[in-house]
């Protein structure tokens, strides 16, 4: 049942707005004051001297103009807030003080830029407005002199000044455009409506936000909000009616489908009641990246409020709520009766759960169980099906993603219920009947047990990780199903958003990267575990990475994504995203005579790959690694050596001709 909350009024995302000419007339301790009785926290003396300082060079720089300010404005998905924002005439300024510095360090940089990106991609009334960041060191002695650069979409690259520059700056840019005025009050008005990663939207979900608040608002992406609501809905009537239930949520990839587990785990862990849930994953760097963010976020947060737990105790809390699947799997051979603390368990990827035989032979071997007979699924719905009174799991299936040998697909998950979990009811997604799912046979045997339900609120159809443009997903299947003609009228929808390039020079496709990334957009190289025979271009798929280091550290870590040197496989980056990509196309899948020729690489040549598993393992490599870019991706196809005969031109060229058939431009 929702209960309806009276008197609720709207959260100003700035502590202070007021017009050019209002903020000028009041008081410091006016303004200080409103600052204060609107944060959220008790304030200390260093932060109001900082406003102190921040205030005297506005109302300096402001003096005559017209406009409006807003001071300490909140980007609602992170926590983060601007120090100020200054409309005047048809330009956005966003402006970040380094009170007491003079020096411009790399970082504020970055954080000023990634303000103003904010901005333009995901606050309505910033989308068509130029928006200048500006970045004030307030003890430096001068300006330093640099070109004034505007990015195609108006945004600026951080323009750093000394306080006794800001006015000057201010003039030149509200003279030079002639776009529209912005009015300050529908601009202060507008939704934010933010396309957060999987690893933001964990940090925002784990620190109290709800989908709607970091999930955008856009009419295509609504239902990511309906199908986290349904999913509520449901778990709420197993609990009150005391049922068992089995979901089934179907999405293209980057629709959100992990998000809405993470939502559904992270609003349930501190009710009374005991609906606590958690977020199962075999995906084990998906598994370590999100604790980790979540742990160094947590440690970031103590650092800002003193009296919150220690780093510890959050990690414990952690991991309490994320937990690789098979971990929870082996906890139920500890006491074959006890139930799971959880009532609710979330499988993300739940397609890519082991077979019988996998699962058999793992048993066996590691945990000397030698009659084990159950499937991975069977053995999980055994588990949660221990508690007497109501339990609830929710599979959250990807299409086309199984790269993993033994994976049991979604149709084990249907048998096992059917067969032998009679009192479970499937509330199954209406899409999962397409063959991308690979149901089959199963999805009957469950409907003929008249205990499924078909549901339309259970997929998610749009892609949430390309913002910039949503038709990536249905592109790239486009492509590796050689539907050329719908190949490129897709790319002619999403190449002016979401630029897609295609390139024989690895150089090339780095700097094309290096050049489009702004703030701390992340971008790395990707390429399939198969993808042996990159070696002479110093790529050695081989060589594991530190997921860890790799998707979380900055571009001063040599082992982070930024520094182009090592590459990520799919196992590394399913379930996670880039900014760009640098897609490295090795001859283990190439394009012969309009069709995919399959390939491993074994001892010194490649053999072709027979098995129809295999190969599909294979293609869905690459629909992964074609699908993990948020803002653009260039791929990679090397020019191969007549004097090698691993790599002979001829391997890669017809790859490269299909690839800009399709209307992929060359770089």
């Amino acid at each position: 049942m929702t209960v309806e909350l009276p008197n609720l009024r709207r959260v100003d995302p700035a502590w202070f707005n007021a017009s050019i000419s209002q903020f000028l007339e009041l008081s410091d301790e006016s303004i200080i004051g409103a600052l204060t009785a609107n944060g959220p926290h008790a304030v200390e003396q260093p932060q109001v001297a900082a406003w102190k300082s921040e205030i005297a060079v506005l109302k300096h720089a402001l003096n005559l103009l017209s406009g409006h300010v807003f001071l300490e404005f909140d980007i609602p998905r992170m926590g983060r807030r601007i120090d100020a924002v200054v409309i005047s005439g048809a330009v956005i300024f966003a402006i970040e003080f380094k009170v007491g510095s003079a020096t411009f360090d790399r970082a504020a940089i970055e954080q000023v830029w990634d303000y103003a990106l904010d901005l333009k991609n995901f606050h309505g009334g910033s989308l068509d407005a130029p928006i200048v960041p500006i970045l004030i060191a307030t003890e430096a002695a001068s300006s330093p002199v640099e070109p004034i650069r505007r990015a195609a979409d108006g945004v600026f690259h951080p323009i750093l000044v000394c306080a006794a520059d800001l006015r000057k700056l201010i003039d030149a840019r509200v003279e030079e455009p002639n776009g529209a005025l912005v009015d300050p009050v529908a601009w202060h008005r507008s939704r934010y409506q933010p396309t957060p990663t999987i690893i933001e939207a964990a940090k925002a979900l784990y620190s109290r936000h709800s989908v709607e608040e970091i999930a955008r608002n856009d009419a295509g992406a609504i239902n990511l909000r309906l199908t986290s609501k349904r999913v509520e809905d449901l778990i709420d009537l197993a609990r009150r009616d005391s049922r068992k239930m089995i979901l089934f949520i179907t999405g293209v990839p980057g629709a959100g489908k992990t998000l809405v587990g993470l939502n559904v785990a992270t609003s349930r862990r501190d009710r009374e009641s005991p609906t606590h849930a958690v977020f199962l994953s075999g995906n084990g760097p998906l598994v370590a990246v999100l604790v980790a963010a979540l742990t160094r976020d947590a440690k970031a947060r103590k650092k800002r409020t003193p009296g919150e737990k220690g780093t510890s105790q959050k990690a414990n809390a952690v991991k309490a709520f994320i937990q690789n699947v098979h971990h929870f799997r082996d906890a139920a051979l500890q006491d074959l009766k006890a139930p799971p603390f959880e009532h609710v368990a979330i499988f993300d990827e739940a397609q890519r759960a082991w077979n019988a035989a996998k699962t058999a032979d793992f048993m066996k071997k590691r945990k000397n169980q030698p009659n084990f007979t159950d499937s991975e699924p069977a053995w999980l719905i055994r588990y949660m099906d221990r508690h007497k009174d109501w339990a609830v799991i929710v599979c959250l299936v990807g299409g086309g993603q199984e790269i993993h040998t033994g994976e049991a697909g979604i149709r084990e998950w249907l048998e096992s219920a059917a067969q032998h979990f009679s009192d479970w009811e499937l509330y199954v997604s209406s899409r999962l009947t397409d063959s991308e799912y690979a149901a089959g046979g199963a999805l009957e045997i469950a409907k003929n047990s008249q205990r499924e339900i078909l549901d339309d609120s259970l997929h998610l159809s749009v892609s949430m990780r390309s913002f910039r443009a949503e038709n990536v997903s249905a592109f790239v299947k486009s492509v590796l199903d050689f539907e050329v003609a719908r190949a490129r009228s897709l790319l002619k929808e999403i190449d002016h958003r979401f630029p897609i390039r295609v390139t024989r020079d690895l150089e090339a496709a780095k700097n094309w990267v290096r050049e489009r990334a702004r703030g701390s957009e992340r971008f790395g190289m990707l390429a399939s575990s198969k993808a042996l025979r990159l070696k002479p271009h110093a790529i050695d798929v081989r060589t594991e990475i530190d997921p860890v280091h790799w998707f979380l550290d900055d571009c001063e870590d040599t082992r982070s994504s930024y520094y182009l040197e090592d590459c990520a496989t799919e196992f590394q980056v399913q379930g996670l995203e880039l900014d760009w990509t640098i897609l490295n196309w090795d001859a283990d899948l190439r394009c012969v005579g309009g069709s995919w020729a399959y390939h491993a690489f074994k001892g010194k040549k490649w053999q072709n790959i027979r098995s129809e598993d295999r190969r599909l393992y294979l293609k869905n490599a690459y629909r992964v690694l074609m699908t993990r870019a948020r803002q653009g991706m260039v791929i990679f196809v090397p020019p191969g050596e007549e004097k090698d005969p691993t790599r002979p031109p001829y391997f890669y060229e017809e790859t490269y001709r299909y690839l800009t058939s399709v209307g992929i431009l060359s770089l």
